[in-house]
């Protein structure tokens, strides 16, 4: 069986390349499931029974673990699956899906409402948030939002303790105050595309008032930000919640004292000429992510990013532990 790991810098490459790609030859179709499954308390539906449906995610291991559990659920249920999990950056995964090389793929609330509709706002209710993001992707791309998780997997800065006593800094409107009076002392690793994002950096320097010039950033892999906020090597460091290295390295979370996050609720999404000639998908997705809450989900980052295996493993084993598949 084919492995595929976060770990392997190659992979990362090719999907550069594929993605990069663009229109002209478009996505390559992708891999077989890289491990087998059968029904659990999933069942096989006729509608998928024999169905080819490629699975996509973007490159980062909550997201490739997420993507292998949806292909186990629609796997369960008879479907072809054809894996494209690790492609890399929000906007290319995206892409992949409206130009019609990706199925089937979760994604979060807030990226969908800020980064892929255009809002500025993010709406403070997560049901809300959830239905608005549901009703324009469907009217303006023709993808359909379905079964939002307890999840909700945000942005955050994190500081490593000897900081947080030193600095005395546990909001992000103490962050600012530091930024502006001694920016050498917040000196702050980023992800190149949390850099950019106005539900990122630029967002968060606006709604907290300070200049991103002031700001002395570096820009890192968003693997290596945890361990170099570990070590100090900045004295803050961008983070996803519901990462396990957060509580493996003892970091503390800087709370978004003027609610500018988003919340990010994963949530299946998929062409609407999917969802209408595949409609059990929704119906055996549901239980799953259901289920999927962000304690759980920082358990099975945990595992990955910290006892370092593969992400295929982690997602089957939680699966099979939940009943929802057998092996």
């Amino acid at each position: 069986m084919r492995r595929r790991s976060l770990r392997i810098a190659v992979a990362a490459t090719v999907a550069t390349v594929v993605v990069a790609a663009g229109a002209a030859c478009g996505l390559e179709s992708g891999g077989a499931l890289p491990l087998p499954v059968k029904p659990g308390s999933i069942t096989e539906q006729p509608d998928l029974v024999g169905a080819k449906i490629t699975v996509g995610s973007k490159d980062f291991t909550e997201q490739v673990t997420l993507g292998y559990i949806l292909e186990f659920a629609v796997a369960a249920a008879g479907a072809d699956v054809r894996d494209l999990t690790n492609i890399q950056g929000s906007n290319s995964s995206r892409d992949a899906m409206v130009a019609g090389q990706v199925d089937l793929a979760i994604e979060y609330t807030g990226t969908g409402w800020i980064n892929y509709l255009g809002n500025e706002k993010p709406i403070a209710d997560p049901t809300a948030q959830f239905d608005a993001v549901r009703d324009a992707d469907l009217k303006q791309n023709d993808v359909v939002w379905v079964n939002p998780a307890p999840l909700d997997n945000t942005y955050a800065l994190a500081v490593n303790q000897k900081n947080l006593a030193s600095l005395g800094v546990r909001t992000l409107s103490q962050y600012a105050d530091l930024v502006k009076r001694d920016p050498g002392s917040a000196s702050t690793c980023l992800e190149t595309e949390f850099r950019s994002r106005q539900d990122g950096f630029p967002g968060m320097a606006k709604a907290y008032e300070f200049p991103v010039s002031a700001a002395q950033t570096q820009i890192l892999q968003t693997g290596i930000i945890y361990q170099a906020t570990a070590n100090g090597n900045c004295a803050f460091g961008e983070v996803f919640t519901t990462d396990g290295r957060i509580k493996a390295l003892n970091l503390a979370l800087l709370e978004d004292d003027r609610h500018f996050f988003p919340h990010y609720n994963a949530a299946v999404t998929m062409r609407s000429e999917t969802a209408e000639a595949h409609p059990s998908i929704a119906r055996v997705t549901k239980p799953v992510m259901d289920a999927l809450t962000s304690e759980e989900m920082s358990e099975l980052n945990r595992q990955v990013d910290v006892d370092g295996r593969e992400p295929a493993d982690v997602a089957r084993d939680w699966m099979v532990k939940k009943g929802f598949v057998t092996v």
